[in-house]
């Protein structure tokens, strides 16, 4: 074949570094790095741009390593946040009160995953009736690099309203879902400076909840993966009426660095779901449930996809 003519424009210069030909053909036109055969490399740089420090490929007899092996993903530490506390009690019924019920919900589940999983650390955002303010909530699970938070709440509405919610990040597709996550939010006016800790955000417009929805969570399929678990173990184990995985812009959730869910836990508006929620033993059943789906979601995030669909 005859050789190829060098355009004025080229000039090509060959080296023999330790044992590996290289080929450098500098060109006004193009860049790159190819292979020519099995122990050479050519390049080709712009003289138009900057220097380059290169290196000559690998003898063949030293194969090259492929990429390293994937790290085994391991749920190593998860977040319970009890919605609400001390200065702020939340919602209430008759009797009970939301700060009370999350909390006894919490400490509940966070006794399972700590006998039954010691292998999980548990992280609580408050274990007493304290305020916690909600981008410290989140603050607490990302320093501490959870894999999972779980926020538990109880809600209102309606006398006849029942059943349980699970929530994620994202877009609210009602006003009812806008209504639920206005009023979770509403916490933040009972911090100092609000506005500057959240950007300007206005728990009481429409108009900020709508824009806020839109950041969606990185984690957004993991949410709803564990959310769909939370809602069926509920329904299936527990006997709860659901009202199904829903969507809203909740800070506590947006802050998270990490999959997350905002769990509802019933009504305390309606005094038939206020007795059995302000039940300790409800509490540890319904925890139960709860706890069953987390032991789900582990193994089928770790693998053990058999032992998940037997859950």
């Amino acid at each position: 074949m005859p050789a190829r003519r060098q355009s004025p424009a080229q000039q090509r210069r060959t080296w023999d570094i330790a044992g590996n030909s290289v080929t450098f053909e500098a060109s006004t036109k193009v860049a790159g790095c190819y292979p020519t055969s099995t122990n050479a490399v050519r390049i080709i740089a712009s003289l138009a741009g900057a220097a380059l420090l290169l290196a000559a490929a690998p003898a063949p007899s030293r194969p090259v390593a492929g990429p390293p092996a994937p790290t085994r993903y391991r749920l190593r530490t998860v977040v319970l946040d009890a919605g609400h506390g001390g200065k702020d009690p939340g919602c209430h019924g008759l009797k009970a009160r939301e700060s009370d019920v999350a909390l006894g919900l919490v400490l509940a589940l966070g006794r399972q995953i700590e006998d039954h999983m010691p292998e999980v650390k548990v992280i609580y955002t408050r274990k007493t009736n304290v305020f916690v303010e909600l981008d410290e909530r989140a603050a607490i699970a990302n320093r501490r690099h959870a894999d999972l938070f779980i926020s538990i709440h109880c809600n209102a509405g309606p006398r006849d309203s029942h059943g349980t919610e699970v929530w994620t990040m994202g877009l609210h597709k009602s006003t009812a879902n806008l209504g639920v996550a206005q009023r979770e939010n509403s916490v933040i006016l009972q911090e100092a400076d609000y506005k500057d800790h959240y950007d300007g955000f206005d728990p009481r417009s429409p108009q900020s909840h709508i824009l806020f929805s839109l950041f969606q969570s990185a984690y957004v399929t993991n949410s709803l993966r564990f959310a769909q678990r939370v809602d069926g173990a509920l329904r299936r184990d527990v006997g709860r009426a659901s009202r199904g995985v829903k969507q809203a812009g909740f800070i506590v959730l947006w802050k998270s660095t990490m999959p997350s869910v905002l769990i509802e836990s019933g009504f305390l508006t309606n005094p038939t779901e206020e007795r059995y929620l302000n039940d300790k033993a409800n509490q540890t059943y319904m925890a139960a449930g709860i706890f069953r789906a987390f032991r789900a979601y582990k193994r089928e995030l770790e693998g053990s996809s058999a032992d998940a669909a037997d859950d």
